[in-house]
Formats: structure tokens, C-alpha cells, sequence
């Protein structure tokens, strides 16, 4: 039987939330209210998490210093990748906006705290990654959040994690899960920008094999 806790209007809300999530690059400079993003990163404190040892570390990179760090770690990085490429797929790198990080009001540096002691080591064992992955998934919520709010979020994952967490003085045993650009998008789509772009393309199936 099915579960008439949610109707059809709500899963087909849900549905469109799902298409509107997009990794925003281009956004707005318009400011973010701090009680809606509060809101949004309420989110986290919803999340599943290996043993319930809630891993997940934020820092907010407001200052000067610190967002010009980490925009110097991403053009480096950058400049390293386009390097792998050659031909049309070099020229093509070279044009991708690949992160908001001038533009973006607010800006979230997220790591994973892989020496909590908070879960007593529940489920961490055999896969101690499993820390990281909870993180993720508490990152997945949070970016939901802010669609339902008319935000975006962009994730920069071409940088030098441990210069990352250096220039931002965080502990030793943190590792860095993403940089997150946060704002208002330029505009809103269901295409991914990369698709976009020609870059890559979405499957319109998922493969799921079976034993």
C-alpha cells in the first residue's frame, strides 16, 4: 500500500527541486539574508551520520586574506589541470567558469573531523571513510535547503586540500570535503552547466547491475 504521507503534488515538488539543485558558478552579488542561511545550514544538524558522530566541520571564510588564500589555491590548481588536457579538450577547460569564488557573498569551507570521539567508533571500523561520506550526505541537504530558498550553491573541488587547511589554521586531524560557494544564482536551469557547455553529458538511464 502506498504511503499517503507526502502527496503527488509534494513528490512532484521534490522532483523539481532535485532538477533545480545545479552546481552554481555565476551567481548574484546580491547579499544573503543571515537568518535564511541559518536556516539553511539547520540542515546539517538533519543528516545521517556513521554512529551519530556528526563529523562535519564548517568554516565560514569571510576575511580578506583568507578568500584571497583560497582563490590563489584555486587558480594554482586550475592552472595544474588544464595541463592533463591537450587539443579541443584543453581549449574547451580553458573557457569553463568553474567557480564563483569572485562572486559568491557567502563562502563555507567543510570538513570532515576524522578524529571525533563522538560516536564511540560505531560503524568506522572497517570503513572509517564512512565519517567523510556522512559529511556528504550532510552537504546534499544543506544544497537542497538553499534551492527551496531561491540560493545556489557551487562546489569548488579544484584545489590543494591540505594548503586549504593551513591557510585557514583548522585542526590536523580535519580533512577537507569541499569549498562552497553560496548565493543568489544568475539564473536558474535544469542542465547542467557542463552539458551546457559540451563538456559532458548526463545519462538518461541508470545502469543498476545485478548478482
Amino acid at each position: 500500500m502506498r504511503d499517503q504521507t507526502f502527496t503527488d503534488d509534494f513528490r512532484a515538488q521534490f522532483d523539481l527541486l532535485l532538477r533545480l539543485r545545479r552546481d552554481v558558478r555565476r551567481f548574484r552579488d546580491d547579499a544573503v539574508d543571515e537568518a535564511v542561511l541559518t536556516r539553511c545550514l539547520d540542515a546539517f544538524r538533519l543528516a545521517p551520520s556513521v554512529g551519530l558522530s556528526e563529523p562535519w566541520r564548517v568554516v565560514r571564510v569571510e576575511s580578506t586574506p583568507a578568500r584571497e588564500a583560497a582563490l590563489k589555491n584555486f587558480q594554482a590548481a586550475n592552472a595544474q589541470a588544464l595541463k592533463g588536457y591537450s587539443g579541443d579538450n584543453a581549449r574547451l577547460y580553458s573557457q569553463l567558469k568553474l567557480t564563483g569564488m569572485q562572486e559568491a557573498p557567502v563562502q563555507l569551507a567543510v570538513f570532515c573531523d576524522d578524529s571525533t570521539d563522538k560516536g564511540r567508533g560505531l560503524g568506522v571500523g572497517s570503513m572509517p571513510e564512512m565519517r567523510r561520506y556522512s559529511v556528504v550526505s550532510a552537504v546534499t541537504l544543506f544544497w537542497l535547503a538553499l534551492r527551496t530558498e531561491g540560493m545556489g550553491l557551487g562546489w569548488v573541488s579544484i584545489l590543494d586540500p591540505e594548503r586549504m587547511a593551513r591557510d585557514l589554521n583548522v585542526s590536523d586531524s580535519w580533512r577537507l570535503i569541499g569549498y562552497f560557494c553560496v548565493g543568489w544564482p544568475e539564473e536558474h536551469s535544469e542542465t547542467p552547466e557542463l552539458q551546457q557547455s559540451g563538456w559532458e553529458f548526463r545519462d538518461d538511464n541508470l545502469l543498476v547491475e545485478v548478482r
